[in-house]
């Protein structure tokens, strides 16, 4: 049985992998590539309450919370992508013969994490992005081990390119692997150094004593259908106390389990000496022995009233974005959401900041932030254009948001949903400051949003922003030839975040005319910008 359980294990953490990867790959027809993040009950549950919203995508954690009274908590134990790399890191980091830490005040972290989660949640502050599984693990294979990959290949091909030459090789000759980066990786490997090294105090560490989607699944597994059983045979040798990966078995009476912490692995029904365990439904005389390690009343409602209370100082926090509706508002300078983002505060209650959109965004625009808007938006995503352009044509973010912080749009919708507006620094323009010709930022610009005029003093023409053709889509800040600081920069100004309804709309009663720029006046392609414009800036060239 251990054998089958691992075959399950290697069959999801594949399948997991291989749909993220196809999130990376523009233009696949799938709606499904987030469904391991749909099936995180504690990622679910948490967003529904702090967003006051229930969406259909929500079906699968409802399954996964009543699996649990049939078979306990299989989820954890076979399907799991988190608990199935902690198996993998536990063999490779764990000491043999190693008597491990069992604590029964230690299994109560996890229902004291779901309480504090609860806590916040209920004021529209969701934390859930610091606990939860399946938000953790996505983020640490789309934001730290997808862009090693992606980086080793491309090496790898400059390597082997030569050799593809000698043999006229054309596949190796022109094939390109896109090399992506992503900011505020060190924290999250910092954090996964911590949570793989806790082998060392016992197996699953994380899964044992912190996982809120765990304490959850183990209200629903207190009696469930097929459990463990122990029959007389047993000698109480201890074999299975000490091999069980979870703590689930009772160390003064073996044959009791504690039901919601096992996680169905069979390792105890494997290595019993006498074959005295087995998993199925119970006898009739059977006496239930769940043993729940459930703190007391006084501490759920004070870690409840601490999580109230983290909430209620972020609200009130310089930074927030709460009740921030007139004069004096001190909001982030140049955080521009995805376009399709909802309001802010909606956004930050929704956004479980599991990286999907970051690693689906094909121009590496979009990356993480770290505190530059407080604590409660930690690892939400922003359009950075100094990285990378937003494509007017392109909405892959929405379209794997398993929360709908960003919101799916219709194509022809699409190119409405505008995130800011560009603003031009004289200072450090070329034909402005220096009266040296430049054009680029109108070459590139997909809204035809830059018109050129000419200015008394200036022998150039020099650039102006029409600020209601603008979408703030990043071009011509990221293709802007002055190093350091883009003389042309976007900010979040005139941003359009609408929680429902077309985002035409809205932009035509602003009066803003967005429209792509057309055919006769084509934008300038990347790769013809790199060969134009590679070397010394433009205006500077002899």
């Amino acid at each position: 049985m251990i054998r089958f359980r691992r075959l399950v294990q290697t069959f999801c953490l594949v399948l997991f992998l291989i749909l993220l990867t196809l999130v990376t790959i523009s233009g696949i027809p799938l709606s499904s590539l987030d469904f391991f993040l749909q099936m995180d009950p504690g990622l679910v549950f948490i967003t529904a309450i702090s967003a006051r919203i229930i969406l259909l995508s929500f079906i699968p954690a409802a399954v996964v919370l009543l699996s649990g009274t049939f078979f306990g908590r299989v989820f954890c134990g076979y399907i799991c992508p988190m608990g199935t790399t902690l198996d993998v890191t536990d063999a490779l980091f764990r000491f043999k013969n190693k008597s491990y830490l069992f604590s029964k005040n230690l299994l109560k972290i996890k229902y004291l994490v779901l309480v504090f989660l609860l806590g916040s949640a209920l004021f529209g502050v969701s934390y859930i992005f610091i606990a939860s599984p399946l938000s953790l693990i996505t983020r640490f294979y789309g934001l730290v081990i997808f862009p090693v990959i992606s980086f080793l290949s491309k090496e790898a091909l400059d390597i082997v390119r030569p050799l593809g030459d000698m043999l006229d090789s054309t596949f190796v000759s022109f094939v390109h692997i896109r090399t992506i980066r992503f900011a505020t990786q060190f924290f999250i490997i910092f954090f996964f150094m911590i949570v793989f090294g806790m082998v060392k105090f016992s197996p699953r560490f994380w899964c044992r004593y912190l996982c809120p989607s765990g304490a959850m699944l183990a209200f629903f597994s207190m009696s469930p259908l097929i459990r463990r059983e122990v029959s007389d045979e047993c000698t109480q040798c201890g074999e299975c106390v000490q091999k069980c990966p979870m703590s689930a078995i009772d160390i003064d009476m073996p044959e009791n389990t504690f039901y919601s912490e096992c996680i169905v692995c069979r390792t105890c029904e494997e290595i019993c000496p006498e074959t005295a365990v087995t998993f199925g439904f119970p006898k009739k005389s059977e006496v239930i022995s769940s043993g729940v390690f459930s703190p007391k009343r006084r501490q759920l409602i004070s870690t409840g009233m601490i999580g109230a209370g983290t909430a209620v100082i972020s609200l009130t926090g310089l930074n927030s974005l709460y009740g921030k509706s007139g004069e004096g508002q001190v909001n982030t300078p140049g955080l521009i959401r995805p376009p399709g983002a909802v309001k802010e505060m909606n956004f930050l209650s929704r956004c479980v900041r599991c990286s999907e959109c970051m690693t689906a965004c094909p121009t590496n625009t979009l990356q993480p932030i770290g505190l530059a808007a407080g604590f409660p938006a930690i690892f939400s995503p922003a359009v950075t254009p100094r990285r990378g352009y937003c494509d007017p044509q392109c909405h892959e973010c929405g379209n794997v948001c398993p929360t709908d912080a960003i919101r799916f749009i219709e194509k022809s919708d699409r190119i409405w949903a505008k995130t800011g507006t560009a603003r031009i620094i004289r200072q450090k323009c070329l034909a402005w400051e220096f009266k040296k010709s430049c054009m680029v930022c109108d070459e590139v610009c997909p809204y035809d949003a830059i018109e050129f005029l000419k200015e008394k003093g200036n022998k150039v023409p020099v650039p102006h922003v029409i600020e209601n053709k603008c979408a703030g889509c990043g071009y011509c800040e990221h293709f802007c030839p002055v190093q350091n600081q883009a003389a042309i920069v976007v900010t979040p100004m005139d941003a359009i975040r609408v929680n429902q309804g077309k985002y035409e709309s809205e932009a035509r009663l602003k009066g803003f005319q967005l429209t792509i720029k057309p055919p006769d006046k084509k934008t300038i392609s990347v790769e013809l910008y790199h060969e134009r414009y590679q070397g010394t800036a433009p205006g500077f060239d002899e």
